[in-house]
C-alpha cells in the first residue's frame, strides 16, 4: 500500500497516462468528450430553455473538478509516474487546446443563444448598459447598503502584498492612476467578493414591466469600482478567479486519527496549488500577466471568458424562475406495486414475502428511507450496520440512524471521510452519529469506502417460538443522498435473503475489524476479487463462444478504464462474443476495430437525468446472470476502493433490471450517442420511418407520473 494515500485518481495506472497507445482511447480527450456531449443539450431546442442553460452550468462545474483534480494530480505526479517534462507539456497541451474549445463554444451558446431567447421569454440578465435609470438607481442603493459594506479594496504595496485567494472564489483586479492617500504611487489592487453575497440578484417586479430582471453580483461591483477609490483614475479592471488543486492527501505513517487530519487539510484545501485562471474577455494582457505570475500559471491554462467567470452561478438565477413551460416538466417517482398496498404489514413483513427492486429516480427512495426509519422504532430490531459514501448536509436517513442510536439500537456506520467534495459534510455526520451513541468507524486508510449497503438484524420468533436474528439488506448502486436519488439513475435492493444478508454482513466485520473477509459465494468484493470475477465472466463467455454457442455481454457503468478488463473485452471480441457496452463517461475501449474490437459497441446516453447505475449481464448459456454494483470499470474502482456487486436473483426482478436497465437503453435514439473505433462520439438518430424512443422518457411513463403535457422524447 503507497505510503501516500490520495484521493480518487488514476494517474499512476497506465490507461491513466497522456501518452498515445492505438490500443487505447486516451482518458483525459474522453472525459472532455463526455462535456461535448453535455454541452450538445444546451443546443438542443427540443430541451426547455432553463434546463438548456442547466446543461451549461454543469459542464462549467464538471471542468472545475477536471481542473481541480485530474489536471492538478497530473501535474502534481509527473515526476513522480516518471513522464519525461517534454511528454507532459505536449500532452498536457492537447487537453488544454481542447478545454479552451469547450469553454469558447460554452459562452458563444450562453451569449448568442441562451440569453437572447430567455430576453424573448421575459428574463432579462442585464449588464450595466442595459439597466434602465431607474434600474441603475436601485442597483447604487443596493451596492450602497449590501455590498460595499462588506468588501475590503486591498491596494499592493510592501505593507500589503498580493492577498490568498481563495479555490473558486470572484476577485476583481483594478489598475490605477494617480497616488494614494499618502502619496504613493500604488497602481494595483484587489478585491475579494465575499462569499457571503449572492452571485445573481433579482430586481424588484416594479422595475422589470417586461418579465423578470437579473443583475450578476460581479456586474454591480464593475459599474462601481469606481466608488471604492475616491480621488483615483480606474484604468483598467477585470473579475478573475482561480482554481486550485483540491487532492487531499494524509500521510498514513504520521496519521493516528483520520477526522482530525481531515479537519486540518480541509482549512488547506482552498489554497493549493493554482492551476487555471479565468479573467474577462476585456482583461488587458499586462494585468492577466501579473496575475499569472502571482498564481505561477502556464499561460496556456489561462481563460478569458465573455461573461461571469463562474458560469455555474448562473443556476441561481434558474432557481429564482418560476414558468414552468421554461423546464421540465413535473415527474412523481412511483412506487413496486408491492408497496403501494394499503395494509397493515410493515416492510420487514413484506420482504420476507419478496424482494423489492427500486429504480430510482423513476421510483421513489422513500422505502430506503422507510426501512432504516422502521428499524429505527422497531423493537425487535437489535442492530443497524450502514456505510456512508455521500449524504449531503441534510438527510432522514442520517437523522433515522441517529434516533436508532438514541434508542440504544446497536448502530455502526462506516462513514468514508475521504468522499471527495463531502468531507465536510460527512465529518459533521460522523460527530453527530458519536454523540449519539454509534459506532462510527472510517473504513480503511488508504481505500475508499464506496459499498452502498445496509444492513438490519431483527430477533424474531420462530414457529416453534425460539428467538433467532434474522437479516434484512439494501444493495444499491447510488448513494444515500437525498438529491441524488432524485437526479441520478440507480438500482436498490431491498432483500431478506439470509444468505445474501449474511455476506453483507461479513463485509462490514471485515471492514471495521480489518481482517480478510472470509469466502463469498454471493457477493463480489474489491479490492480482493471484484476485478478478477468480472475478468471470469468475460473469459466463461468467451468460452462459450468459442463452443460456437452464441455469448452476449452487456454492461453499462459512469466509466471504463481499467486495462486488465479492456484486455479481455478485446480477447471476448476476437473469440465472437457480442458485446455492448453502455458508458456515461470516459471510456478508453476502442470499438470496433478489424482484427481486435469489431464485435464491440459503446454508446453513451445524455438524459434529463445523471446516469449513474452499474449493471453487468453475462448471458452464460442463458442463465442470465446479473450483477448490481457500486463500481465502474476503473482502475481506482477494482483496487483502491472498497466495492460491491450483488447478483440479482429472483427471476422476475433480474427481468426488470434488464428491461429497465438496459434493453431501452440500447433502443434509445434521441438521447444516445456511439462511439467510434478512431475515438469521436456521434449523436444517434431514428431512421426515416422509425419512431423517437428515449429510455428516460420510457421509464418515467412506465414507473412514475410525468406530466401529460409533454410531448418531447427528451
Amino acid at each position: 500500500m503507497d505510503k501516500k494515500t490520495k484521493s480518487d485518481d488514476d494517474t499512476k495506472h497506465p490507461s491513466a497516462r497522456l501518452g498515445p497507445n492505438p490500443s487505447y482511447l486516451n482518458r483525459e480527450l474522453s472525459q472532455l468528450a463526455f462535456n461535448r456531449r453535455v454541452m450538445a443539450q444546451a443546443e438542443d431546442r427540443h430541451i426547455p430553455l432553463l434546463e438548456r442553460l442547466r446543461y451549461l452550468c454543469i459542464v462549467s462545474n464538471n471542468l472545475d473538478e477536471f481542473f481541480e483534480v485530474r489536471i492538478a494530480s497530473l501535474l502534481a505526479n509527473s515526476q513522480i509516474d516518471g513522464v519525461e517534462p517534454p511528454a507532459l507539456v505536449a500532452a498536457l497541451e492537447r487537453t488544454s487546446v481542447e478545454c479552451h474549445q469547450i469553454v469558447d463554444r460554452q459562452y458563444a451558446i450562453l451569449n448568442q443563444t441562451i440569453l437572447p431567447q430567455l430576453a424573448a421569454n421575459g428574463i432579462h440578465l442585464l449588464r450595466h448598459s442595459d439597466r434602465s435609470e431607474e434600474q441603475r438607481a436601485w442597483v447604487k442603493t443596493f451596492f450602497d447598503q449590501e455590498i460595499r459594506p462588506l468588501l475590503t479594496p486591498i491596494g499592493l504595496d510592501p505593507a500589503h502584498p498580493f492577498p490568498q485567494v481563495v479555490n473558486k472564489s470572484l476577485n476583481f483586479i483594478v489598475e490605477m492612476t494617480g497616488k494614494d492617500a499618502f502619496g504613493r504611487s500604488t497602481s494595483i489592487a484587489i478585491i475579494k467578493a465575499p462569499r457571503v453575497l449572492p452571485r445573481v440578484i433579482k430586481l424588484p417586479d416594479a422595475l422589470s414591466p417586461n418579465g423578470s430582471s437579473f443583475c450578476l453580483l460581479s456586474s454591480i461591483i464593475h459599474a462601481h469600482i469606481g466608488d471604492l477609490f475616491s480621488g483615483r483614475q480606474i484604468l483598467a479592471y477585470s473579475q478573475f478567479r482561480v482554481t486550485r488543486n483540491s487532492d487531499l492527501w494524509v500521510d498514513e505513517e504520521e496519521v493516528k486519527n483520520l477526522r482530525q487530519a481531515l479537519q486540518s487539510e480541509l482549512q488547506s484545501r482552498q489554497f493549493g496549488v493554482a492551476v487555471r485562471l479565468e479573467v474577462a474577455r476585456s482583461c488587458p494582457p499586462h494585468l492577466a500577466q501579473f496575475l499569472l505570475d502571482q498564481f505561477a500559471i502556464a499561460p496556456n491554462r489561462l481563460y478569458t471568458v465573455d461573461g461571469p467567470v463562474n458560469m455555474v452561478r448562473l443556476s441561481e438565477m434558474i432557481d429564482q424562475i418560476s414558468d414552468p413551460g421554461l423546464r421540465f416538466p413535473s415527474f412523481a417517482p412511483g412506487l413496486p406495486a408491492q408497496l403501494q398496498l394499503d395494509n397493515a404489514s410493515d416492510i420487514f413483513e413484506q420482504l420476507k414475502q419478496k424482494d423489492v427492486l427500486l429504480h430510482h429516480p423513476f421510483q421513489s427512495f422513500q422505502p430506503v428511507v422507510d426501512f432504516v426509519r422502521s428499524a429505527a422504532f422497531d423493537n425487535d430490531v437489535v442492530a443497524i450496520k450502514q456505510t456512508i459514501y455521500r449524504t449531503g448536509m441534510n438527510s432522514d436517513l442520517m437523522e433515522a440512524l441517529i434516533v436508532a442510536a438514541q434508542r440504544g439500537k446497536e448502530v455502526t456506520v462506516i462513514v468514508e471521510l475521504m468522499a471527495r467534495f463531502d468531507e465536510e459534510a460527512n465529518i459533521n455526520w460522523a460527530d453527530k452519529l458519536e454523540r449519539a451513541g454509534a459506532q462510527v468507524v472510517y473504513g480503511v486508510v488508504g481505500l475508499k469506502t464506496h459499498a452502498k449497503l445496509s444492513l438490519v438484524i431483527r430477533r424474531e420468533r420462530d414457529k416453534d417460538g425460539n428467538g433467532e436474528l434474522r437479516y434484512y439488506a439494501h444493495l444499491g448502486t447510488g448513494n444515500y443522498h437525498p438529491s441524488t436519488t432524485k437526479l441520478y439513475t440507480d438500482f436498490g435492493l431491498l432483500t431478506s435473503n439470509q444468505k445474501l444478508a449474511t455476506e453483507v454482513n461479513e463485509v462490514f466485520m471485515h471492514l471495521t475489524s480489518l481482517t480478510k473477509p472470509k469466502k463469498m459465494d454471493y457477493l463480489w468484493l474489491a479490492p480482493f476479487l471484484l476485478q478478477k470475477e468480472i475478468i471470469r465472466a468475460i473469459h466463461n463467455e468467451a468460452e462459450i463462444a468459442r463452443k460456437g454457442r452464441p455469448a452476449r455481454i452487456v454492461a453499462k457503468m459512469n466509466a471504463l478504464l481499467d486495462e486488465s478488463v479492456i484486455r479481455a473485452l478485446y480477447d471476448a471480441s476476437a473469440d465472437g462474443v457480442k458485446i455492448e457496452l453502455i458508458v456515461r463517461g470516459a471510456c478508453a475501449l476502442r470499438p470496433g476495430v478489424p482484427g481486435l474490437s469489431e464485435n464491440i459497441h459503446v454508446r453513451s446516453i445524455i438524459g434529463r437525468f445523471l446516469e449513474h447505475s452499474r449493471i453487468y449481464y453475462f448471458r452464460n448459456n442463458l442463465q442470465h446472470d446479473v450483477y448490481l454494483a457500486s463500481a465502474d470499470w476503473m482502475n481506482r474502482n477494482l483496487f483502491r476502493r472498497v466495492e460491491v456487486a450483488f447478483p440479482v436473483q429472483d427471476k422476475s426482478l433480474k427481468r426488470r433490471v434488464i428491461n429497465e436497465g438496459l434493453t431501452p437503453y440500447l433502443k434509445d435514439n434521441t438521447n444516445a450517442w456511439n462511439l467510434g473505433s478512431d475515438g469521436n462520439w456521434h449523436k444517434n438518430k431514428p431512421h426515416r420511418r422509425q419512431k423517437q424512443y428515449g429510455a428516460q422518457r420510457h421509464l418515467m411513463l412506465a414507473l412514475g407520473a410525468l406530466s401529460p403535457t409533454h410531448s418531447s422524447n427528451k
